[in-house]
């Protein structure tokens, strides 16, 4: 069940993170920018959820083996990104967007929707 929660949460912040990018799809990019705005308050949970699911995995794989995966780690990192505001770590993270900064959290947003997508078709 963890695992799959790890997948959704890669998912979805993986979502948040590249709504930069999607919302310059021809014709779907309008309803992905509106469905973001309502996930944007949920973005917490979602980035929480990521953080203890990819660290007990993390902590899981470190100890008992057999190898750490690529979902903890990009879970782990999908936590710290969506909780980059409330963790008050420095300085602002820039908005997903399609150039400079922005980009490459769109990019590493997209990479995380895949990891997860991964995630729940590979067989246990």
């Amino acid at each position: 069940m963890l695992e799959l929660i790890l997948d959704l949460c890669n998912i979805l912040g993986g979502f948040l993170l590249a709504i930069g990018l999607l919302t310059l799809l021809p014709r779907a990019g309008d309803d992905l920018g509106r469905f973001a705005e309502r996930l944007a308050p949920f973005r917490w949970i979602v980035g929480v959820a990521a953080l203890v699911c990819g660290g007990y995995f993390l902590i899981v794989h470190l100890t008992s083996g057999p190898k750490v995966f690529h979902f903890e780690v990009v879970g782990i990192v999908v936590g710290v990104l969506l909780l980059w505001d409330r963790l008050r770590a420095g300085r602002a993270l820039p908005a997903s967007g399609s150039s400079g900064p922005g980009l490459v959290l769109a990019v590493f947003g997209v990479i995380a929707m895949i990891v997860g997508l991964q995630g729940i078709l590979t067989p246990d």
